[in-house]
């Protein structure tokens, strides 16, 4: 059949054009284009990883917080490769499997519902100013209930009865069924709709529901979810109040569509990429598997890493990690030897277009972490052949056991086809079966321990907006209503102070508007009082419940009624530590970027009353001169006395002007934008001084590591600082005291002091050696004769365990050829230690040897085969153990 003009004009579109278009139509129908969200999902620890585009709207699909719309659109990026939801293995071995892919998406907050959203799919896929799919090519699966759904398709649509295909509920119970929808166990729900395309007779498969849809011919491009239902704890379905939609489809899978290919591997995007990473790896099978792998797991690695993931051996860096050395792996199996993933970077920005903007801003950074992986990795491998030597040398038969091979690939991340490779040159073989067995019980508990285990219709929902007047230094104090009360969780109309059964008990005070500031973007809540005629309460803490201000604390008299008036006063003593300490803040990241380069980025605050702490991406630990520098430059910065201002402005608009983001903000699209001077510009929600010189004075307290390529700096500012000037000042002073000095001579004192105490430990080391040889001599008489050299096994007490080796040592110059074991007991402990002379070890190694004493006396020990070391707390078996020891050597020499 051939296609119209417009139609192959359609099919020509890139997948940046693709996804454009998807975003443009939904714009057209009124929704707002929401930008992608973190990889991370923000504020949820029921995720690993953002997984679906509707993460982001998580909150307002549960009723906790208000969408700035009741329509939007999103190209959402998801990963699948670790928890409930993991792609990893399949991925380039199937045709559309991904651990990384982009999530098109539009949804209704309680605005249209079925048919507006089957309309809008429909027009969107089939019409000539859009996607214009051929319409006799589209395959439609409802919920067998659905009859609503079916209707809609069927009569307003005209889709043929013989294309729309019921699903029931086919995975083993109640509305579990590849076409009803569940964000829980608990919480909404509802039935789907699914669109399926139709590839073609040239390729194998059945439509949905067949014995044959596994097969590649109907491929599911889009889903549509009916959020309708709130599902309770015991299963009973409630009608939810305002029926949502929520809609997904990848944008990989679309691109192949209109790009009339039958892989997603086979659409521009990866076409390019594959080409790519060809040419720097020098292989020129573009079909060949590993290349898709590679070209998938570049795309993970890069976007993980730019939204604050870094490698490491738990949780979101462990998957990292072990997507990292599946590619490498993969690049191992192509005959490259040498460093290559991380070259990687550069095409794929350029292949992603206006989707790789945080890749472009970190691209040194996210390269840097990728080198040093693969070269760590490269040692690994190392590490796993010389482990793989070892189990093989203890195989009896001719078949290594699968959770050896398993415990290889988890711990060391060696691979069960390099494991078995090695196997067959030895003519042995790999317990293939044993080693699933293993790997699938691991899936299991990370499935388990990654489910969904909330009870959403347990969480506080409180209906309304609470306006924040808080920003000025002047409004710390505000006439309110309250507009809502929440006492053990539950909504209220009144509290009365009868009421606490406990002095801690929670409260939740939400007021229309207020002057406190709640817990966000690092900064914590504010405290301070509500106060009326009738009523007294404490708030210790202010936290936010969508797009409410909840003031936390206890009732302390009166009561407290719905619809009152109340005076809210914050703590302006704390306030104005926290506003230096957070601004602090911004001049510290705009310093550190300045001293240690652009890759620095914040990964997490906390700024409080009493001191700041700044966590920032950096592979190695700062230098003193470091940290002095970026300190001087922050207070020459207070010095200055810049302005700190503030201005509203859409997010497009202050994205231009070159603003940060902090790591872990969620944004709207009107952000408020903190400029200081010309020296820093952040996009920023928290309170602030008005002056840089407002701060004072700042001190940096510690610099530490807090994991693999993040650094941690803790600072004070203002009194603080000067209390801890103070401090040290004090000490200064005591030190000078105790040495007799003062600040001019005093580390001349404390050299002097330094040299007299290096002296007396040589003088101390001398005179054990002259004891330790005087008591080598008296030992040596003991000495037995064996053959080869002499065997001198002893109980030695009232020497201190560190004498021990000295004492090894002399006996050793004094036997020549020996094997000596030395034993001590102490505080009912006992210190083992042998050694062996260098021309015996090829027989006796003293690490086996001391292992062995060891485990008779209860403990451990271990070393090399000239000296070790061991011990225990059994001391009555000592005698036993060390009466043993002429046999042991015996059996060996």
């Amino acid at each position: 059949m051939f296609l119209s003009l417009y139609s192959r004009k359609i099919m020509s579109k890139s997948t940046a054009e693709i996804r454009q278009m998807f975003l443009d139509f939904f714009d057209s129908k009124g929704h707002r284009i929401v930008a992608s969200s973190s990889l991370v999902p923000h504020n949820d620890p029921t995720l690993l990883f953002t997984n679906a585009g509707m993460n982001q709207f998580k909150n307002v699909f549960l009723g906790l917080e208000q969408s700035d719309s009741v329509r939007a659109t999103s190209s959402q990026r998801c990963i699948r490769a670790g928890g409930k939801h993991n792609d990893l293995e399949n991925v380039g071995y199937t045709a559309r499997h991904h651990t990384f892919f982009e999530m098109l998406g539009n949804f209704s907050f309680g605005d249209y519902f079925k048919r507006e959203a089957i309309h809008f799919a429909w027009e969107l896929l089939t019409s000539e100013q859009w996607f214009h799919l051929p319409k006799d090519k589209l395959w439609i699966t409802v919920y067998q209930t659905d009859e609503e759904t079916y209707r809609i398709w069927a009569d307003e649509v005209g889709i043929p009865a013989e294309r729309i295909i019921r699903i029931g509920d086919n995975k083993g119970g109640a509305f579990a069924s590849d076409n009803f929808w569940q964000m829980g166990d608990t919480g909404p729900c509802g039935p789907c709709t699914e669109i399926f395309y139709d590839h073609g007779d040239h390729l194998w498969g059945g439509p949905p529901g067949s014995p044959e849809e596994e097969g590649d011919r109907y491929i599911e491009i889009w889903n549509i979810v009916f959020m309708q239902f709130n599902r309770q704890l015991d299963g009973t379905m409630l009608a939810l109040p305002q029926p949502s939609v929520d809609t997904g489809m990848g944008l990989e899978r679309i691109a192949a569509v209109l790009q009339q290919v039958n892989s997603n591997y086979e659409i521009d995007l990866f076409r390019d990429l594959i080409k790519a990473i060809a040419e720097i790896t020098a292989v020129s099978d573009l079909s060949n598997q590993s290349l898709r792998v590679i070209a998938d797991h570049i795309r993970s690695c890069a976007f993980l890493i730019a939204d604050g993931v870094m490698p490491s051996n738990e949780n979101r860096g462990y998957v990292l990690r072990r997507i990292i050395r599946r590619a490498i792996r993969h690049g191992h199996m192509l005959g490259i030897k040498r460093v290559f993933f991380y070259k990687l970077v550069a095409p794929l920005i350029s292949v992603m277009g206006s989707a790789a903007e945080a890749l472009k801003q970190q691209q040194s950074l996210i390269e840097q972490w990728l080198k040093t992986e693969e070269e760590q990795f490269t040692r690994t491998l190392e590490r796993g052949l010389a482990l793989l030597d070892e189990e093989l040398s203890k195989i009896t038969g001719d078949t290594l056991a699968g959770e050896t091979a398993f415990s290889l690939y988890d711990t060391y991340g060696f691979p069960l086809d390099l494991t078995a490779d090695v196997c067959r040159e030895r003519h042995l073989k790999v317990d293939e079966a044993g080693f699933e067995r293993a790997m699938a019980a691991q899936r299991l508990r990370a499935r388990d321990s990654n489910v969904f285990a909330t009870d959403y219709n347990n969480l506080i929902k409180v209906e309304g907006k609470s306006e924040f007047s808080g920003y000025e230094h002047q409004h710390l104090q505000q006439q309110a209503l309250i507009i809502a009360l929440i006492h053990n969780g539950k909504a209220v109309d009144e509290i009365h102070f009868s009421d606490k059964a406990a002095p801690d008990e929670e409260i939740l005070v939400i007021l229309d508007k207020t002057p406190f500031y709640a817990e966000s973007g690092g900064q914590v809540g504010d405290s301070g009082k509500l106060v009326n005629d009738s009523a007294h309460f404490t708030v210790r803490d202010t936290q936010k419940h969508g797009a409410t201000i909840a003031h936390v604390g206890q009732l302390t008299t009166g009561c407290l009624r719905i619809g009152e008036s109340i005076n809210a006063a914050v703590d302006a003593e704390r306030r104005h530590r926290i506003r230096l300490n957070h601004s602090a803040t911004h001049l510290l990241h705009a310093a550190l970027r300045q001293t240690l380069g652009q890759h620095v980025a914040q990964k997490g605050s906390l700024v409080n009353d009493h001191y700041l702490r700044f966590d920032f991406s950096h592979s190695q630990a700062m230098t003193k001169a470091q940290i002095q520098q970026v300190e001087n430059q922050v207070n020459a910065e207070i010095r200055a006395n810049l302005p700190i201002e503030t201005k509203i402005m859409a997010l497009e608009e202050a994205k231009k002007t070159g603003a940060m983001a902090f790591f872990g903000e969620k944004y709207s699209d009107k952000v408020r934008v903190l400029t200081i001077g010309t020296f820093s510009i952040e996009l920023c929600g928290g309170t602030h001084t008005n002056r840089t010189g407002d701060i004072g004075l700042f001190r940096i307290t510690a610099e530490s590591a807090t994991a693999a390529g993040i650094r941690r700096i803790e600072a004070v500012t203002g009194e603080a600082a000067m209390t801890l000037l103070h401090q040290e000042s004090h000490l200064l002073h005591k030190i000078s005291y105790q040495l007799k000095g003062d600040s001019s001579n005093l580390l001349d004192k404390i050299s002097k002091i330094q040299e007299h105490n290096k002296n007396l430990e040589q003088e101390l080391q001398q005179l054990k050696a002259q004891q330790a040889k005087q008591k080598s001599i008296s030992l040596s008489d003991s000495a037995q004769q064996i053959k080869g050299g002499k065997l001198l096994v002893k109980q030695v007490d009232n020497i201190a365990p560190e004498m021990l080796k000295t004492l090894i040592d002399s006996l050793k110059q004094e036997l020549k050829s020996a094997i000596i074991v030395l034993a001590t007991k102490q505080d009912n402990k006992v210190n083992v230690i042998v050694g062996v002379t260098k021309n015996l070890t090829d027989k006796i190694k003293a690490g086996e040897l001391v292992a062995d004493l060891a485990k008779q006396v209860g403990g451990k020990g271990g070393g090399r085969a000239e000296m070790a070391m061991g011990g225990g707390t059994n001391v009555a078996t000592l005698p036993a153990a060390l009466a043993s020891v002429r046999a042991w050597v015996d059996a060996r020499l």
